[in-house]
C-alpha cells in the first residue's frame, strides 16, 4: 500500500480506538514518506490515546521540524506536555500555535491546560494547609485541651478527623464545621475562639498573630465625669495546647494498657482466663486505639466456649479497626477468629464466610488448612443429611425405566441421584456403569464398576460388568481377569453360565489377537503390563518358572498356594504361560 492508503487505515485503527494498530500503520506510512508532516501528527495522536506522552511529544516535534508553519504540531505537542502534567511548557506550546493561527482548538486546548495548572496548585495549597493535620500526637492534643475535649465524643466528629490525616486536600472542605476553629487553635498554639466565619463560607480565619486577642474598648465615658477612663481588663492568656504533660499522659495511658495486656497474657498462659478477660478489657478501655486487645479478649472467650462472646469481640476490633485503619494482618486475625467460632457453634456456612474473609485481608496457611477443613467437613454433612435409601429405591427405579425406554443419559441423571441418596448401595453405581457402556462413555463406566466392587466386594454383577466393559476397551486380558473374578464371586454359581460366555469370548478374541505374535512380541506387549512386569521381575517367580522349563509337574505343586496361583494365572492370560 502507499502511504496514503496506510495513512487512511491508521485513521480508522484510531477512530476504532485500536491504537496499536493505527500506530503501526503510521509507522509503515512514515518509512515509505518522512516528508509527510501529518503521519508524525496522526502518530502523536495515537500515542497520546495510550497515554504514551513521551512518545507522542517527539512525535509531535517532529511534525513541527517538517512543516513549522503548521498550527496543529503545536497542539499535539501542548497535548503531550498536558498530558505528562508539565502545564508550563504546554501553555507556551498551545501559544505558540495561536501565533500562527487563531484556532479555536488551540485556545480550547490552552484554557483546559490553564485550568489543570490552576486545579494542581489548588489542590497543593489544600494538601499544604491539610498537613497541619498529620500531627501524630493530634488526638492527645485535642484531648488535652477543654475546649476541644468534648468535640471527641462524637464518633462522626473523630471520623473527619481520620479522614482528613489521611487525605490533607480534604482539608478545607473539613474547614466548613466550626469546630475545626478549635482544632486549628490547637495545632497553631493561639486561642482562636473570637475568629469566626459567614455561614457557609469556606474562607479560612483572617491573619492569625500568635498573640492574645486585643480587648475590646470601653464605653466612652459620660460627659459629666471627669474621671479618667478605666485600664482596659487584659484578654486572659490563650489556652496552652502543647502542654508537654498531656503528651506525658498520653504516654503514661499507654504504658498502663500495655502492663494490663501483658498481665493478661500471662493469665492466659495460665489458663486464668477470668483474669485474662479482666486485664485485655482494662487495656482497651484506657488505650482504645490497639485492636489486639480485642482479638485477645477474644481468644478467652473462645477458650472459654463463649463463642458469641468471642465473635462479638472480634466483630468490634474489625469495626474499630477500620476506623483507625488497623493493620490488615490484625483484622484479617480477628475474621479468623470469627470463622473458628462459628466453626466450633457447628455453623459451616458462617465459618466459611469469615475464613474467607480472613484470607481476603491476609493470605495465612492457617486460615486456609482452617477453610479447607470446614469445607470439607460441610460437604460430607450435606452429603449425610442428603441420604435417604427409599428415596434412592425411587430414583434407581426411574433410571431403570429411563434405562428400558433408550434414554441413557436421562438415565445417568436418575442413577446419579440414586447414589447420592444412598452412596452404600453398590446398585447405582453399576447401573450407571451400564447407562455409561450405551453412551460409549467406557473409562465412567470403568470408574463406576470399581466404585460398586469397592462398596460391595461380593457384587458378581459387577465383576461380568467390568469384563464386558473391558472386553469393549480391547483390553482382553484384564476382561479374562475380571470375568474370572467374577466366578471367584459366585460361591452359589447363579451366574455360572453369563460367566462362561463372557469368558469364552475374551479367550477368542485374545486367541486372535496373538495368532500371528511371536513369543517375543507377546512378552514385549505383555511386560507394558506393571502387574506383569512386576510378577517377571519378582526373584521367588523366576526360580519357579526356570523350574517349571525342566519340571513341569513342579508348577502344579506351586500352583496349591493361592498367592503363586494367581500371579500364574496372570502370566497365563498375557499369554507369557501358553497351555495347550
Amino acid at each position: 500500500m502507499s502511504a496514503n492508503e496506510l495513512k487512511d487505515q491508521g485513521n480508522k485503527a484510531f477512530t476504532a480506538k485500536d491504537y496499536d494498530k493505527a500506530i503501526d500503520l503510521f509507522t509503515q506510512a512514515i518509512a515509505l514518506d518522512p516528508t509527510n508532516h501529518v503521519l508524525f501528527s496522526n502518530r502523536s495522536a495515537a500515542h497520546s490515546g495510550k497515554k504514551q506522552w513521551e512518545d507522542a511529544l517527539k512525535d509531535a516535534e517532529q511534525c513541527i521540524v517538517v512543516n513549522p508553519s503548521w498550527s496543529k504540531g503545536f497542539a499535539r505537542k501542548g497535548a503531550a506536555l498536558h498530558g505528562a502534567r508539565r502545564y508550563d511548557e504546554a501553555i507556551v506550546a498551545y501559544e505558540e500555535g495561536l501565533k500562527l493561527e487563531d484556532s479555536p482548538a488551540l485556545r480550547k486546548g490552552l484554557k483546559e491546560v490553564q485550568d489543570a495548572k490552576g486545579f494542581d496548585d489548588d489542590k497543593a495549597d489544600a494538601a499544604g494547609f491539610g498537613k497541619m493535620f498529620s500531627d501524630p500526637n493530634l488526638f492527645g492534643k485535642l484531648a488535652a485541651n477543654p475546649r476541644t475535649q468534648k468535640h471527641l465524643a462524637d464518633p462522626s466528629f473523630v471520623q473527619k478527623l481520620n479522614m482528613v490525616q489521611q487525605n490533607p486536600a480534604m482539608a478545607n472542605m473539613a474547614m466548613q464545621d466550626p469546630r475545626m476553629i478549635d482544632v486549628l487553635g490547637v495545632l497553631m498554639g493561639i486561642d482562636m475562639q473570637g475568629f469566626t466565619r459567614p455561614e457557609g463560607s469556606d474562607e479560612m480565619p483572617p491573619g492569625v498573630s500568635t498573640s492574645p486577642p486585643p480587648a475590646s474598648s470601653p464605653p466612652p465615658p459620660a460627659a459629666s465625669s471627669s474621671k479618667p477612663p478605666p485600664e482596659p481588663t487584659p484578654a486572659p492568656p490563650a489556652e496552652d495546647t502543647e502542654m508537654p504533660e498531656a503528651d506525658d499522659e498520653e504516654a503514661q495511658v499507654k504504658k498502663e494498657a500495655e502492663a494490663a495486656k501483658k498481665a493478661g497474657n500471662e493469665a492466659y498462659k495460665k489458663r486464668e482466663f477470668e483474669e485474662a478477660a479482666t486485664q485485655f478489657s482494662k487495656a482497651w478501655v484506657l488505650w482504645p486505639q490497639d485492636i489486639t486487645f480485642l482479638t485477645n479478649l477474644g481468644a478467652v472467650y473462645f477458650e472459654q466456649g463463649e463463642y458469641d462472646k468471642a465473635i462479638e469481640a472480634c466483630e468490634k476490633a474489625v469495626e474499630e479497626g477500620r476506623s483507625l485503619r488497623a493493620d490488615y494482618k490484625l483484622v484479617a486475625k480477628a475474621y479468623g477468629r470469627i470463622g473458628s467460632s462459628f466453626q466450633k457453634k457447628g455453623d459451616h456456612a458462617s465459618a466459611i464466610k469469615y475464613f474467607q474473609k480472613s484470607l481476603t485481608e491476609h493470605r495465612t496457611p492457617d486460615i486456609l488448612n482452617k477453610l479447607r477443613d470446614v469445607e470439607r467437613i460441610k460437604a460430607d454433612a450435606d452429603k449425610q443429611a442428603y441420604i435417604d435409601p427409599e428415596k434412592s429405591a425411587v430414583a434407581r427405579e426411574e433410571g431403570n425405566v429411563q434405562f428400558k425406554a433408550g434414554d441413557f443419559a436421562s438415565a445417568v441423571k436418575s442413577y446419579t441421584e440414586s447414589i447420592k441418596r444412598d452412596p452404600s448401595d453398590a446398585r447405582g453405581y453399576n447401573n450407571r456403569a451400564a447407562a455409561y457402556m450405551k453412551l460409549v462413555a467406557l473409562p465412567e463406566a470403568l470408574k463406576d464398576v470399581n466404585e460398586a466392587i469397592k462398596t460391595d466386594p461380593n457384587f458378581t454383577k459387577a465383576y461380568i460388568r467390568k469384563s464386558s466393559i473391558l472386553f469393549a476397551m480391547r483390553d482382553y486380558t484384564k476382561a479374562i481377569e475380571a470375568a474370572q473374578e467374577a466366578r471367584e464371586h459366585d460361591p452359589e454359581n447363579k451366574h455360572t453360565r453369563e460367566i462362561s460366555e463372557q469368558e469364552m469370548k475374551c479367550q477368542q478374541a485374545l486367541f486372535s489377537q496373538r495368532g500371528t505374535e511371536t513369543q517375543e512380541e507377546t512378552l514385549e506387549r505383555a511386560m507394558r503390563d506393571p502387574e506383569v512386569a512386576q510378577i517377571m521381575n519378582d526373584p521367588v517367580m523366576q526360580q519357579i518358572l526356570q523350574q517349571a522349563q525342566t519340571n513341569p509337574r513342579a508348577l502344579q505343586d506351586h500352583m496349591k498356594n493361592p498367592v503363586v496361583r494367581q500371579k500364574i494365572q496372570k502370566l497365563v492370560n498375557a499369554g507369557i504361560i501358553r497351555t495347550g
